[in-house]
């Protein structure tokens, strides 16, 4: 007590706030709720129950560090009840020599969504080539419960060795689903739709939409950079375009209270998510069903021991916890 007494007077002057600083999206009821018990409630997302509202957005596959990253993150996914999107599975469409580093099933589990991974360029070149069986074979090979398919056409623009996209992506997405029984998941990566794209979408009969938002890590800026050049140069401020998450939510609550019948009903909320209170804030303003993801934030703790992922996920948790109890968002 004694101890705790000289450890205020002595913090008090360095822990002062100012009102500037207070987050202005939740008000704080701390009246109406008792310290909360461990675990959140389970809720069902993409036909199979979770204990956590998140999700690992693809990150990682056919590297040296494959192997390690995926394992961590399917064990994490395991012990705290949530799903995972695999990295693009490219390298595995015609041999073996990486399945491992993608092969999670057994450890995440049947009871959890698993999702393999293509790029929007990769599934039309093989619809083209009436080559679909091709991902219908890594589907089943993996146990995977459906495809994620990442739609990134300034990336492939600004990649020297990218590959060009010949249609309309939501005409091959179109064009998949007649071919297919599995869930497809459509994302992009790092700079968002706009709402004439999550229109098109929602249209559509999809397992989820991933946001894939402005705001995290910069897929185009990352190719710029590793390939700068003068000529490029003048192509910079192509990679600050998109939209952030807050704004993609809005669209996508707007197209539901339009009342635009749509068909998918889930969204997967990632890009520039921060922490659990970013997470919370968008989740609770979604009208549709949704949870979470984080690609950069996860990745930095599965590169290393598991423990320090375990470590980071569970105080994440605790964080949601807490915001559930007390925090309610603002309109």
């Amino acid at each position: 007590m004694e101890n705790r007494k000289k450890d205020h007077l002595t913090l008090a002057f360095e822990s002062q706030t100012s009102k500037e600083t207070i987050d202005k999206r939740f008000y704080y009821e701390p009246m109406l709720a008792a310290h909360p018990k461990r675990g959140l409630p389970p809720f069902v997302f993409l036909d199979k129950t979770f204990c956590a509202p998140l999700w690992v957005s693809s990150m990682t596959g056919g590297t040296e560090h494959a192997s390690k990253i995926n394992l961590n993150l399917a064990m994490a996914c395991k012990e705290f009840g949530f799903g995972m999107g695999l990295g693009s599975c490219r390298s595995i469409l015609d041999d073996n020599e990486y399945f491992a580093d993608f092969d999670m099933r057994n450890v995440i589990g049947d009871d959890l969504p698993l999702y393999a991974n293509l790029g929007i360029c990769q599934v039309e070149q093989l619809i083209e080539s009436n080559k679909s069986d091709k991902i219908e074979s890594v589907i089943k090979r993996l146990r995977a419960d459906g495809l994620i398919v990442h739609v990134n056409p300034l990336q492939e623009w600004f990649q020297p060795e990218g590959d060009r996209i010949q249609y309309p992506p939501v005409e091959t997405i179109k064009r998949l689903l007649d071919k297919v029984q599995f869930p497809i998941i459509v994302k992009e990566v790092g700079h968002g739709m706009g709402p004439l794209s999550l229109l098109e979408l929602l249209k559509l009969p999809l397992a989820a939409i991933e946001f894939g938002a402005f705001g995290g890590t910069n897929f185009s800026r990352l190719e710029l950079t590793r390939n700068y050049n003068i000529a490029q140069e003048q192509f910079e401020p192509l990679t600050l375009i998109g939209m952030d998450a807050c704004q993609m939510l809005d669209f996508v609550n707007q197209i539901v209270q339009e009342d635009k019948k749509i068909l998918c009903k889930q969204i997967i909320i990632s890009g520039g998510i921060r922490s659990f209170l970013d997470g919370y804030y968008l989740i609770k303003r979604s009208l549709l069903p949704a949870v979470y993801g984080q690609a950069s934030s996860f990745l930095k703790f599965a590169m290393d021991d598991y423990e320090k992922l375990h470590n980071y996920i569970e105080g994440q948790l605790k964080g949601l916890e807490m915001a559930y109890a007390f925090l309610r968002v603002k309109d």
